[in-house]
């Protein structure tokens, strides 16, 4: 049982702050719900009956958003090639309502778009995933959106650049109509 005030995350939503607990006749049924504030004024009502089944949890502490912020900065994990596989791992990894599993989504599906593009699917999956990640660490971190989307960004862009860089650059546009050797002169 949670309380006003607790700061919990409801699974494919994210995070927010108990606002009441309140009694709803919804369809001729008595029901006691969270009234959950989420970020842009959002309210979410949640039964108090089913929160546990549907994954509501407290948010993480700052030990564990610091574990979130070195997942971010991690390589990317094997992802299927067929992109319905994928879109239905990641999926799964997002109703899990896990935080680093979500991390992963985020960071897989921004080097995916580096490299080259995503499906439209794809693309509102990882804007869901973001919003569901920042939505938490903005708690946990207490820090404003602003703030914790433009970190998430700052380390997928540094571990993308650590860990695929070398892989885009010989292959750029550039270096196909001016070939360069070694020592960055023109071979021509």
């Amino acid at each position: 049982m949670f309380n006003v005030g607790d700061k919990i995350v409801y699974p494919m939503h994210g995070a927010g702050t108990i606002d009441s607990i309140e009694e709803k006749d919804i369809l001729g049924e008595k029901q006691s719900y969270y009234i959950l504030k989420m970020p842009g004024e959002v309210k979410v009502m949640i039964p108090t009956a089913k929160a546990e089944e549907v994954g509501v949890r407290n948010i993480i502490d700052k030990g564990a958003a610091d574990k979130v912020f070195s997942i971010l900065e991690q390589d990317e994990t094997e992802m299927e090639k067929n992109w319905n596989k994928r879109y239905r791992d990641n999926m799964d990894k997002m109703k899990s309502g896990d935080i680093y599993e979500i991390a992963d989504v985020v960071r897989n599906l921004s080097f995916k778009q580096k490299e080259k593009g995503l499906s439209t699917g794809e693309k509102k999956m990882l804007n869901n995933a973001k919003q569901i990640l920042v939505s938490e660490l903005v708690l946990a971190e207490h820090a404003s959106q602003d703030e914790v989307e433009e970190l998430v960004d700052n380390k997928i862009n540094t571990s993308f650049m650590t860990f695929r860089a070398e892989e885009i650059v010989p292959n750029s546009v550039v270096n196909k109509f001016i070939p360069f050797d070694e020592t960055g002169t023109s071979n021509e």
